[in-house]
This record gives C-alpha cells, sequence and structure tokens, in this order.
C-alpha cells in the first residue's frame, strides 16, 4: 500500500451557521415534537454538509478520492466510518456561526481477515461564535472490494443478551435511511440503493448508518435518563446492521453517565457507546 505520511497534519477549515432547519428534520426523525432552540448531542453533523459537485462523485456516492481534497487518494474503494470520540465543550445555540477545522490525525495500513484496511483519523474541532464547542476524533477505514462471490454464512446463533436497564426496539426501514441521509447530504449508496449494497459493497440488504445509529443511542440514553449531562461520548462499530430486521438499543447505567449498545435481531451487538 502506498505511504500516505505526509499527508498526516493536512487541514481544512469550513464555515455555517447553526441553523433550525436540521434541526427540525432531526427531531422528526427522532419522534419528536419539540425543536430545541440548542443543538442537541450529534446534531452538529447536520452542518458543514459535503458539497462535492455532482461531476466529482464517484461510484459509491462519495466524491471522488483523486487527491484535490483533504483525504489522501486511497485506491481501497470501500468505506466505513468506524467510530468516534466527542468532546461536548459548550452548547451550540441556534443561530451560532460555526467554525470547523479538520485535521489528519494518523493514516495507519493494517492487514485484517478481509484484506487490506487502511485506517484515517481526522480530528474536528468546531467552535460556536468562536466559542469551542465541540471537538471530535473520526476514525474512518477503507477496505478492498467485496468478494466476487462471497462465501455462504453458517446460520447465526442468538447470542446471550447482557443485561440492560433500558431497552428500545427499532425496525429500520428504506424511509429511515432515506430521510437520515437527506437530512445529512449523505448519497454513499449502500444506504438506499439495493442492488450496489448487494451486489457491488456485499451486504445482506440496506446497511443503517453508524452516524443514525450512535444518534439513536444517544437519544434513547436522553429518553431513559435525562438527568445525564453529556460531556463525552465514544462509540464503535463493530458490524452492520441491515434493513428489514429489528434491533435493540440498549443501556445500562455507570456512574453519572451510561454505557449503551445496538444489537441485532439475533442479540449480537453492532455498535457500542460510552456516554459520561
Amino acid at each position: 500500500m502506498d505511504d500516505y505520511s505526509a499527508w498526516v497534519g493536512r487541514s481544512e477549515t469550513r464555515e455555517d451557521i447553526a441553523t433550525q432547519a436540521p434541526l427540525r428534520g432531526l427531531a422528526a426523525l427522532l419522534d419528536h415534537d419539540a425543536v430545541p432552540d440548542i443543538v442537541p448531542p450529534l446534531g452538529h453533523w447536520l452542518y458543514f454538509l459535503p458539497a462535492a459537485r455532482q461531476s466529482a462523485i464517484g461510484e459509491d456516492g462519495h466524491p471522488r478520492r483523486d487527491g484535490h481534497g483533504l483525504l489522501p487518494p486511497v485506491p481501497l474503494p470501500r468505506r466505513m466510518w468506524a467510530g468516534s470520540r466527542i468532546e461536548f465543550l459548550s452548547p451550540i445555540r441556534v443561530g451560532a456561526a460555526l467554525t470547523r477545522v479538520t485535521t489528519i490525525e494518523a493514516i495507519k495500513p493494517k492487514r485484517g481477515a478481509s484484506g487490506d484496511l487502511l485506517f484515517v483519523t481526522l480530528r474536528h474541532d468546531i467552535a460556536a461564535d468562536g466559542v469551542p464547542a465541540i471537538r471530535e476524533e473520526q476514525d474512518i477505514v477503507f477496505r478492498e472490494p467485496a468478494p466476487a462471490s462471497p462465501a455462504p454464512q453458517a446460520p447465526t446463533a442468538v447470542a446471550l443478551a447482557d443485561p440492560a436497564d433500558a431497552i428500545r426496539r427499532l425496525s429500520p426501514d428504506p424511509v429511515l435511511l432515506f430521510r437520515y441521509s437527506a437530512l445529512t447530504f449523505n448519497a454513499h449508496r449502500i444506504h438506499y440503493d439495493r442492488d450496489y449494497a448487494r451486489g457491488v459493497e456485499g451486504y445482506a440488504g440496506l446497511v443503517v448508518h453508524g452516524p443514525l445509529i450512535a444518534t439513536l443511542l444517544i437519544d434513547h440514553a436522553l429518553r431513559a435518563a435525562p438527568d445525564i449531562v453529556p460531556r463525552q461520548f465514544d462509540f464503535r462499530a463493530e458490524a452492520p446492521l441491515i434493513d428489514g430486521t429489528p434491533f435493540d438499543l440498549c443501556l445500562v447505567r455507570d456512574g453519572n453517565g451510561a454505557k449503551l449498545w445496538a444489537r441485532d435481531a439475533a442479540g449480537h451487538p453492532t455498535m457500542r457507546a460510552k456516554l459520561a
């Protein structure tokens, strides 16, 4: 794999306004009536949306990595958001002027069971009206093409469920995935193009967005334990969730915070998170 160490330290700065319209859409998506006047936890993902021209979009729906943007020209075609570590430093009020500085923190090649992997860690520093508001480290992983003929999977055994203080069951469908893609201007085809998701990237169906699952987890925590004041939220994806089958949002209290996880219909964790 090529050496991308020269890209470490590169950065870009973007500006936005914390408008209320996307918060109204997020509230509807999460089944809330009230629209907050402060951006809710993880609501910062509704701003600084991608703005690549249509002619610059690649086969997967993401901007082509041709070396002209922030990310290096990684040839590995499949991309996923593997996890984040987020600090909530101060509230973001609706109408605030936002600035985000994104820096490439690390680029690490690895070899996994599915082939070559490249992990890119981005640091996002967001200020609202000049005051530091969000600090996030985001892990993106690039992967080799899916095998042309995936090996048949053995039946998945039902896992023993970890005890939880609060559980909420959801059934993701294409409408939920489409609405979140629209809110975040996410054109990755695995979330809405079933033929592409299956035939090109090797998934069993449409993939539920990692940041959507994380948003649902923190929303579940604030419903079940409204006394928690979020200061830090870490999450890591472990396996994809596919539309058409229900999954559970699970919470167990952990001191002043909570441990959270999403699990599939067989009871296997697909994302783990910690809220403090």
